[in-house]
C-alpha cells in the first residue's frame, strides 16, 4: 500500500464513518484489506483500491470501511461497569418505568457481546426489556444476530454458569438461547446519520467508540445520543473516554467509572 492510497483511506473512512485512521495502523490495514481484496476477485489490495479510487463503487467502498473498523468486544467488558449496571440501575429503572418496560441501546454493538450482555443482566432481574443493538459492520450484525460464539469468544468475560444458563452447543460454537435473542433487535446503523428510531431510551451504551472518530465528529455523536435518551436515562461510555470539547451535554456520576446523565445545562435547553 502506497502512503497516497493510506491517505485516500484515511479521508474515505473520516468522511463517510467519522472514523480516524492514524498513520501507525497502515500495515495493519493492509493486512485487514487483503481478504476483501481476494473476496472481491483483486489479486492484491493496490490494485482493489486502484480500482476504487478510479471507479467508486459504494458496496466496495462500504467493505473497505468495515474492515477497518476496529471491532474488539468481549462479553461483559470491563466487569465493574455490568456490576453497576446489572445490580443498581436495572432494579431502580424496572421499578421506576411504567409497566416495568426499559429501553437500552448499544451504540457500537460491534459483534454482538455488549448487546448479550445486557440482555442478560436485564432478563435475570426479570425486566421487561426491549434492547436495539446497531453497528456500522453489516459482517458484525449478521454474526450477532446469529448469536453464534466459538468456545473462546464465549469464554471470554463469561462465567461456566451464566454461559451454560443462556447459551446451549451447536457443533462446536456456542448459541444464545432463543428468550435471550428475542430481547435484542440488531440492526446496521451509522452514528453519524439522523436516527429512525423515533424513541428515546433509558440507558444507552457507546462505549470506546468516541476514542476511535475525528474530533469534529465526537460533538456530533454526543449530540445524537443527548437527543436520543430520556431526561433521567444514563449514558455508558468507555472507562477512559470522556466527553470532550464543546460538549456539555453530559456530567459524570461520581464514584462510577464511565457512566454519566444529562447536565442541567441540557436539561433547560431541553425543557
Amino acid at each position: 500500500m502506497t502512503p497516497e492510497d493510506f491517505d485516500r483511506l484515511q479521508t474515505l473512512l473520516a468522511s463517510r464513518a467519522g472514523f480516524r485512521l492514524t498513520r501507525d495502523r497502515m500495515h495493519l490495514a493492509e493486512h485487514r484489506l487483503g481478504p476483501v481484496a481476494r473476496r472481491e476477485g483483486y489479486h492484491n489490495v493496490e490494485a482493489m483500491l486502484s480500482s476504487l479510487w478510479s471507479q467508486p463503487v459504494a458496496s466496495l467502498g462500504w467493505s473497505v470501511i468495515e474492515a477497518l473498523l476496529n471491532g474488539e468486544t468481549w462479553f461483559r467488558r470491563d466487569r465493574a461497569v455490568f456490576d453497576v449496571f446489572s445490580r443498581e440501575l436495572m432494579p431502580a429503572l424496572t421499578a421506576a418505568r411504567p409497566g416495568g418496560k426499559v429501553r437500552l441501546w448499544s451504540a457500537g454493538a460491534s459483534t454482538g457481546q455488549e448487546a448479550y450482555s445486557l440482555a442478560i443482566a436485564a432478563l435475570e432481574n426479570s425486566a421487561d426489556v426491549e434492547i436495539v443493538a446497531t453497528d456500522l459492520s453489516r459482517l458484525s450484525i449478521e454474526k450477532a444476530h446469529s448469536g453464534l460464539y466459538t468456545s473462546f469468544e464465549i469464554q471470554r468475560g463469561l462465567s461456566a454458569r451464566t454461559m451454560l444458563r443462556w447459551f446451549e452447543q451447536a457443533d462446536e460454537q456456542w448459541r444464545a438461547r432463543p428468550e435471550l435473542r428475542s430481547a435484542i433487535r440488531f440492526e446496521r446503523a451509522n452514528l453519524l446519520d439522523e436516527p429512525t428510531d423515533d424513541g428515546r431510551f433509558d440507558v444507552i451504551f457507546c462505549r470506546n467508540v468516541l476514542s476511535d472518530l475525528e474530533p469534529a465528529h465526537r460533538a456530533r455523536v454526543l449530540e445524537r445520543l443527548e437527543r436520543q435518551l430520556v431526561d433521567d436515562g444514563c449514558l455508558f461510555l468507555g472507562v477512559d473516554e470522556r466527553p470532550e470539547g464543546d460538549s456539555i451535554a453530559f456530567r459524570p456520576v461520581a464514584g462510577r467509572k464511565g457512566l454519566y446523565v444529562k447536565a442541567p445545562s441540557a436539561l433547560r435547553r431541553a425543557a
